[in-house]
């Protein structure tokens, strides 16, 4: 499937329940098959941006239920990007230290490589907050055009 030059958007507004991130899922893979994107890269962009949403609900909004989180997309032939905002607490990602793998799998370790997945499956990973106000998370893929 061909894309033209014009940019595509797509938009989705839910609460911060972990019910809603199949919905999440589903309006990522819908527009990144729209977008022309294979299926292999497809699965990680939507891995991607549930561990960013997963991170939402847990962190931002102590998984309260009444939080916001918004989705949009944007694509054109050369880029999927994913900006995702909500109005919770923010955090500062440089306090996060790149995990040691080694270590994390002997330790049988779970959960805290949202932000490396997040890097490893996104060709940019930007997180901006303006406290008080919103953060926004924002995911770039490149992608070929045909």
């Amino acid at each position: 499937m061909s894309v033209d030059n014009k940019n595509s958007v797509g938009e989705l507004r839910v609460k911060s329940k972990t019910e809603n991130l199949s919905e999440i899922r589903d309006f990522v893979s819908t527009n990144a098959e729209k977008a022309g994107i294979e299926s292999s890269t497809i699965d990680n962009i939507i891995l991607a941006v549930d561990e960013a949403c997963t991170n939402i609900i847990k962190h931002a909004y102590k998984l309260s239920p009444q939080g916001e989180i918004f989705i949009k997309i944007d694509y054109d032939h050369e880029k999927f990007i994913i900006t995702i905002i909500d109005y919770g607490k923010s955090f500062e990602p440089e306090s996060i230290p790149q995990p040691d793998l080694r270590k994390y799998y002997r330790e049988h370790r779970v959960g805290g490589l949202g932000m490396y997945l997040m890097k490893s499956l996104m060709d940019d990973v930007k997180y901006t907050s303006i406290p008080g106000k919103y953060n926004q998370v924002l995911l770039r893929k490149n992608i070929r055009s045909d």
